[in-house]
């Protein structure tokens, strides 16, 4: 009975079981009332980070092609490699994905946000013994400026005119103003390097809370506690080993087994076996990523708004979610942004299946014949079943889905942005301007809907420069309606990111819109034994 009392008490420390069920199920034990409440005082107590131990992750997303220059991270494992040994000036809160200090301590904008000044923080040391400096900030964002860098956030970079030291601090000047920049800066390739990482960008030596022990690139990666690292809520085991596991059935049987305690890339069908398992928790972050189905606004038959509404209406999200996501998502409402997004609005009514709508507006746009709608399993997972589920609800509204199934091999350069109905996916961006400017700005290169509206760019370049969030929120939700009943995107829903961890793993923090913890994951979370 003691054993199980303290898994009940681990269990209501972690937030996994509410106070009320605690009591219940301690008092079914035969426990008093005070004693049952002095053991979950204690186990509360108890949730204080543990120090100590070897985590081992289990991570899909490596490849003998990865490196440790952060400039060229692009997989999952470098991503979390990356975030092990270095650190970014400014980090996002979990919460509230607002930009929150790291290496720098603050920042001020320039009434027109073009000019940032920032304090960068003191006493910071390098894993080689080296005391960071404004110097090194400034040679760091230089180096990600240089397209031969070959920088995974040169696009970030590209808007940046001047980068300096001024007086002990970095001064950042743009081409035009962003109230974002704050938040761009915590992009995972800018991470602080000293002399900018310019000699040698693939040293790994950062100010991370874990220095690089061993990388063999596709196989594994080691790494040691830094005990001269600035951030004390950060680094609780004494070592962390990154195992590549690009098979999802071997993942799956490495964390079941205990040989490993997390794993990422979760297969939604997979989790009901998974948890069966009394050593598995699972970990579903809701995240930014969308499943959908583009309309080009200036393309018959789709330059007819009426069309573009029916078609909207005739989704039924409810069932997309339940039977695509298997209920790891939320349902959209036909524009890119959801709750994870820094003032994202929250007052936009949710549109809903509604055949009725959907054939008032099909007769209305005066369309007769199918509607051709092109698709492929690369599409997204379950795109073709999703075509499927859709051609269905759309036959209660009257409208005939055609479905084309295209070949994987090519479906990127010959239908997405290419054809004029098609399924696609879009893994989200950092902050809503970044979305919008990357697909529905008018002279944007992957406006794969065609959506083409001066009035919505001017709204766009407003909202970038303003600098009172109360006001920017305003700008953000018009540009979402206008989106939403205008544009030719269909969102029928959002994916989570699902992980799993061992029992013995605590602390996990559900970083918004972000996967893996926003790749903090080793480096927040402990062992309990």
């Amino acid at each position: 009975m003691d054993s199980y009392l303290k898994y009940l008490g681990r269990e209501a420390a972690a937030g996994r079981l509410s106070r009320r069920e605690f009591m219940g199920r301690a008092a079914a034990l035969g426990l008093t009332v005070s004693a049952a409440g002095t053991l979950l005082s204690t186990s509360v107590r108890a949730q204080a980070p543990r120090k100590g131990g070897h985590l081992k992750l289990g991570l899909q997303g490596g490849a003998a092609t990865d490196v440790l220059d952060p400039a060229k991270c692009t997989s999952q494992v470098c991503f979390v490699t990356g975030r092990n040994w270095g650190d970014t000036l400014v980090e996002s809160d979990p919460e509230s994905g607002l930009p929150i200090p790291a290496l720098a301590e603050s920042w001020e904008p320039s009434p027109d946000a073009k000019t940032w000044t920032f304090t960068i923080r003191q006493g910071v040391q390098f894993h080689n013994g080296q005391e960071m400096t404004v110097d090194d900030v400034v040679a760091t964002l230089r180096r990600h400026s240089d397209e031969n860098s070959e920088s995974g956030a040169l696009g970030v970079m590209k808007t940046i005119s001047e980068i300096k030291a001024e007086d002990g601090k970095l001064v950042v000047t743009l081409d035009n103003g962003n109230a974002d920049l704050p938040l761009l800066l915590s992009d995972y390739h800018l991470v602080i390097q000293p002399g900018g990482g310019v000699d040698d960008p693939n040293a790994g030596i950062g100010t991370g809370p874990y220095t690089v022990e061993n990388f063999e690139p596709g196989v594994r990666v080691t790494f040691q506690k830094f005990e001269n690292h600035w951030n004390a809520e950060r680094g609780h085991v004494d070592s962390i080993e990154i195992v590549v596991i690009n098979d999802a059935t071997a993942r799956t049987a490495a964390l079941s087994s205990g040989q490993v305690h997390f794993i990422n890339r979760v297969e939604p069908k997979t989790v009901d076996l998974l948890q069966r398992s009394p050593n598995v928790q699972i970990q579903s972050t809701s995240g930014r990523g969308h499943y959908v189905f583009i309309m080009h606004c200036n393309t018959a038959p789709f330059d007819n708004n009426d069309l573009r509404l029916a078609l909207k209406y005739a989704m039924d999200r409810e069932k997309m979610v339940e039977t695509i996501l298997r209920g790891f998502g939320q349902v959209g409402n036909d524009y890119p942004i959801n709750e994870t997004y820094a003032l994202a609005p929250d007052d936009i009514e949710q549109r809903v299946y509604d055949p009725d709508k959907a054939k008032f507006h099909f007769e209305k746009s005066g369309h007769e014949g199918p509607v051709l709608l092109r698709t492929s399993d690369v599409a997204f997972p379950g795109a073709v079943d999703a075509a499927v589920l859709y051609q269905e609800s759309c036959k209660a509204a009257g409208i005939d889905i055609q479905i084309q199934r295209e070949p994987g091999d090519g479906y990127w350069s010959n239908v997405w942005n290419v054809q004029p109905f098609s399924t696609s996916y879009w893994g989200g961006r950092p902050t809503q301007d970044q979305m919008y400017t990357t697909a529905y700005y008018s002279e944007a290169d992957w406006n794969d809907t065609r959506f083409f509206r001066p009035d919505f760019d001017q709204l766009l370049l407003e909202a970038r420069a303003e600098l009172d969030e109360a006001r920017r929120k305003e700008l953000y939700r018009e540009m979402a309606v206008m989106v939403r009943d205008e544009g030719g995107l269909i969102l029928p829903m959002f994916n989570d990111f699902v992980n799993a961890t061992s029992r013995n793993v605590e602390g996990y923090v559900h970083d918004i819109g972000n996967d893996m913890s926003n790749g903090y994951v080793a480096t927040r979370v402990w062992l309990t034994e």
